[in-house]
């Protein structure tokens, strides 16, 4: 491995917290855009450099009131931010700043003013509460937070010492106040290439949270291989989507991606199905990030939304069902765009587009990415054999100080805790989480195969399915089952979609349990939280 740059970071926390370099992946580099040069600053990159090539003048960001910032004006608020954040608060190079609040400009402007003050920035999602904000910034060693106006409580109940909340988001707060008081134009920190740009929390985990951490050139490069290779975005394009920015899926999506190719995003603080859907025929938008969920939601009100402006559909999150991928292109014309990605890779590396996409499958290494399936022990399987997805690329796994490091990466590849299989074409197909796969009578059932089929039963409006503990089979498949409009729950209805799932999938696949529940547990990012299901039918036995 070669060794890294000379440090901008006067305060030496980033560095000193990456594991040991014989625990990271293996790096690869291999498209010509990906070698960067030993200095960089991403925020110079995806602002400044930008402008130089399209100009000052095209929209950057927008807001669902129809107020937009172009990318002269962008930069001039982040320019003055970083301008408060140095002189002001005496940000110094490598300090860790904490964002939280909703999708919007301004947590965007925020977002690239650290970078370009040398700070190393934690976003977190509007919904975490203070045990969650008090964990984050408490590993992160966060000494400020910049916080939506609206959203500050949760950070004050957090009792975190010596953390200085500062407001943003209109006119009165603080940091809108003294960055207006401020003259325009920042010299950028002359950060290196492989400086921690940003420590991004994991999703859906339970217990203590994991941290990853990524460099300048890793946001850079998620731009140069999925959006740019995959995506392939114009500078006419309108982002828009329902991750949050502190979600590795929005942050791309919603901020990098578009920035990079001179495109403008649409940043909405609140982004159900419903609300985006609608949001995309009042505002124009042309590339929609989003989850299954959402799809699969607006697919029973697709005729009201006006959606003949999107040009490209990206899911991400967890696996698409090939039904809700057909139904979809049915309804709109449009053929979705999955990917499948990670927080502790940045973003997606197995996806495909156009013609290449193959419905049920989630396709083939983004280039500039490598895969394959490996067993236990990390030897490659032959092709048609289920087991844990392995990736390389030029981003990877490096956790803030967590023995975690060690499992997630193994002979230099970055261990997903994916199962897939992978065809003789080379496409590779989702089969389950690692914890989501059930072991019932010696048969290894994926959950998701089990939903998949479920939801196609005309009563069955969302499922989620998991294991659960049988003294003879060891575990038996239980599906919690949300009811479309019109059905009633009862015994008979249980065994009709115990019958049609027998004739859908393998009949020792089939759900031997099933529950009717109101709703189901999607965390901030879409996904299914199977471990939630899991812990209440654990607390239920208990």
């Amino acid at each position: 491995m070669e060794p890294l740059s000379p440090s901008a970071h006067q305060d030496t926390f980033p560095r000193d917290s990456l594991p040991p370099r014989e625990e990271w992946p293996e790096l690869v580099f291999d498209l010509p855009e990906l070698r960067y040069p030993q200095r960089l600053n991403c925020a110079v990159e995806l602002l400044d450099a930008t402008i130089a090539r399209f100009g000052d003048g095209p929209p950057a960001l927008r807001d669902d009131a129809g107020r937009v910032w172009s990318y002269g004006q962008l930069r001039e608020r982040v320019d003055r931010i970083a301008r408060v954040l140095a002189e002001d608060y005496g940000l110094v190079p490598g300090n860790r700043v904490l964002l939280h609040g909703p999708n919007s400009p301004w947590m965007a402007a925020c977002w690239l003013a650290v970078l370009k003050a040398g700070g190393v920035v934690v976003t977190t999602m509007a919904l975490l509460r203070a045990k969650e904000l008090h964990a984050v910034a408490t590993k992160a060693r966060v000494g400020l937070a910049l916080c939506d106006a609206h959203f500050t409580g949760e950070l004050e109940r957090a009792g975190l010492p010596g953390l200085h909340i500062v407001a943003y988001g209109h006119a009165g707060c603080e940091l809108s106040r003294r960055a207006a008081d401020r003259a325009g134009g920042f010299t950028a920190v002359d950060t290196a290439a492989d400086d921690v740009a940003l420590i991004a929390f994991t999703s859906g985990t339970s217990g203590q949270p994991k941290a990853t951490m990524h460099f300048h050139r890793d946001v850079l490069a998620i731009a140069d291989t999925f959006s740019a290779h995959v995506l392939r975005p114009r500078p006419d394009d309108l982002f828009a989507g329902s991750p949050p920015l502190a979600f590795t899926f929005g942050l791309g999506g919603l901020l990098v991606f578009p920035l990079r190719a001179g495109a403008s995003a649409l940043l909405l603080p609140a982004a159900s199905p419903g609300e985006l859907f609608s949001a995309v025929g009042r505002h124009k938008v042309t590339v929609l990030l989003t989850a299954p969920t959402a799809y699969r939601t607006a697919l029973r009100r697709i005729e009201t939304y006006d959606l003949r402006s999107l040009r490209r559909c990206v899911s991400a999150g967890e696996a698409l069902p090939a039904d809700t991928w057909h139904a979809f292109e049915r309804a709109t014309g449009r053929r979705i765009i999955e990917g499948i990605g990670s927080t502790e890779l940045l973003h997606v590396f197995i996806s495909a587009a156009d013609d290449a996409i193959r419905p049920g499958a989630t396709g083939k290494p983004v280039p500039g990415f490598r895969a394959r399936v490996v067993d236990e022990e990390g030897a490659p399987l032959p092709d048609g054999a289920p087991g844990r997805l392995a990736v390389q690329g030029p981003t990877g796994c490096r956790y803030l100080s967590d023995d975690r490091q060690r499992a997630q990466v193994q002979n230099g590849w970055n261990i997903t805790g994916d199962i897939y299989v992978r065809d003789t074409d080379g496409y590779f197909h989702y089969q389950a989480r690692a914890d989501d796969m059930i072991v019932t009578a010696g048969y290894n059932v994926a959950a998701p195969e089990v939903e998949q089929a479920m939801i196609r039963h005309p009563a069955v409006m969302d499922c989620g399915v998991v294991g659960v503990p049988d003294p003879e089979r060891g575990q038996v498949v239980k599906g919690f089952v949300v009811l479309a409009p019109g059905f009633e729950a009862g015994e008979q209805l249980a065994r009709d979609i115990k019958d049609f799932v027998k004739a859908e999938i393998a009949p020792y696949k089939y759900p031997r349990l099933v529950e009717f529940v109101a709703a189901l547990p999607f965390g901030d990012t879409g996904k299914l939280q199977r471990h939630v299901l899991r812990a209440a039918l654990a607390a239920d036995r208990a």
